[in-house]
Formats: C-alpha cells, structure tokens, sequence
C-alpha cells in the first residue's frame, strides 16, 4: 500500500532525472582543403532524440553577412548543377576561389527538447603555382649591385622559389661575408658587388607543394668588366683640350685679334670735309 501510495509522487521524479539527448551535430573534418577546380565535401553528421525528419540549412559566413547554401530543401543560386546533398553532408564540384570561407551547418528537431545543434567548418581553396614574372637583367659591370626578382601573386598558399644559374640551384650562402642573398620567400636574389663568374643563364621556379612547379623564361646575364683606365685616361684628354682652348682664346685676346676690323668693304672712304676755306674757295671760284 505504502508503494502503491508514492507510485504517483516517484515517476515524475525518476522521469525528470532521465537525461534528455539533445540534438547533436558534428563534422568528420573542420578544416577541408582542395585545389582549385577539384570537388569538396563539407561533412555534417547529427543525431535527434525523437525527430526523423529535422530541418538541415547551410550557410556561408562573409564578412559582408551571412548567405544560405541549402535552405528549405533546395540549393541557393549560385551552388545550383554543382552541389549534391546526401544526409546533411555537401558536396561542391568545380569549386573555386569564391567557395573559399568558413561555412555552418544548422538542424532543427522540432519535436526534440533541444531543437537546436550546429557545426562549423572551413573550407581553403588552393591554388597551383602560375608562371612567374620574371626581372632578370641582360647586362651588368662589375661591383654593381643587381637584385633579379621572381614573383607570383596568384598561387595560394603563397608560393616559395627557387633560382637557377645554368640549370643548378642557386641555395642561400652559409657564410655572412657572402658577395649575394637569396630569399626564397620573396624571390629576390640580389648580387651585392656583382662579378664576372656571376656572368650566366638565369630562371626562377615558383612551387606551393599545389601542382606541379612553374618556371619563368630564363635569361642570360652578362657581367662586363669597368675599364677604370681608359675612363681615366678620356677624363685627363678632355681636361686638357678644354685648357688648351681656354688658353687660346686668352693670347687671342690679349693681342687684339677681337678688336680690329679687316677686310671691311668701306675701308678708306670717309665723309665730304667740311674746311671753312675750302668753302669759301668755292664760293669765288663760282663768281
């Protein structure tokens, strides 16, 4: 009878302490990552405590906002011939550079005490290596500085490189007081106090681990040699033709050339003379 009498009182007590299973939602892989033009799958995986049938959406977060990818059974436009759906996994084909992001996938269990679970994933489109641009001169004099330059701004992630001279690697120097540097990060190989040995065929190849590597053009390099003593010699001549004509015009000067007038086509003719007496001569000479 006592048992009979807390029957009521017990069940909903031992009925409140059953844990309730929430809906739990979770991916096989956060972080997807594929080259470009490949396929993606975005996994999602959940569970519901009594809801056969929840409601799956996916969206994009940007920075601009958030986008749906799959809502009310269907895909948004721009996923729409290249998306499949199987349970509430995504597959994406052809992906590209615009699919790069951080996506969510959401269920909803209306009929479960707690409707509600998500999980998040990011989805890294990679790019291969393209042909780098290349900055190799063709001619160089010795001492000079030279900086040859390597670069490709489409590969993701960005890519390292590798330069050549006559077809083998140019490594970064071991030793400080070496005559150049090379960064593999920037691709810049730079001659300090560029020589003759440094004379060659040069090209950069670009690589991401993504693809295969890529390489410029090359192109060959000449390192003249800076005649210093006939640039010397050219400099005394020149200093010494200037002074000789200096010194000519001054003797020239000094003896009058610039002043007399010769070979003038009036030389010797002058006006009539005005005498007095040779006026008054005249004038009785007419009487």
């Amino acid at each position: 009878m006592k048992i009979a009498v807390f029957l009521p009182v017990l069940l909903p007590l031992l009925l409140q302490s059953v844990p309730v299973t929430p809906v739990t939602v979770s991916t096989s892989s956060r972080i997807v990552k594929v080259e470009e033009h490949s396929e993606a799958k975005l996994s999602c995986e959940f569970k519901t405590e009594k809801d056969q049938n929840p409601r799956i959406e996916w969206k994009k977060m940007e920075e601009k906002g958030t986008s749906f990818v799959y809502f009310n059974g269907s895909f948004a436009e721009f996923y729409m011939g290249r998306a499949k759906m199987e349970g509430a996994t995504i597959t994406l084909q052809k992906v590209t550079l615009k699919d790069d992001g951080e996506y969510r996938c959401e269920v909803s269990a209306a009929a479960d005490d707690v409707q509600l679970g998500e999980t998040i994933l990011t989805l890294n489109v990679l790019v291969p290596p393209h042909i780098p641009s290349c900055e190799i001169p063709s001619s160089a004099l010795t001492g000079s500085r030279v900086a040859l330059r390597c670069r490709d701004k489409y590969s993701i992630p960005p890519a390292n490189y590798t330069w050549y001279k006559d077809k083998t690697p140019v490594f970064p120097p071991r030793h400080t007081n070496a005559t150049y540097s090379v960064n593999k990060e920037t691709g810049i190989l730079t001659f300090h106090a560029v020589t003759i040995a440094d004379s060659g065929l040069y090209h950069c190849e670009a690589n991401n681990r993504v693809g295969k590597p890529k390489s410029c053009v090359g192109n060959h390099m000449t390192v003249d040699d800076l005649n210093v003593p006939g640039i010397v010699a050219g400099i005394v001549i020149f200093c010494l033709i200037i002074t000789l004509c200096t010194l000519g015009v001054c003797y020239a000067h000094r003896q009058g050339y610039f002043n007399r007038h010769r070979g003038s086509p009036h030389a010797g003719y002058g006006p009539p003379s005005q005498n007095i007496q040779d006026f008054k001569h005249t004038q009785s000479f007419m009487l």
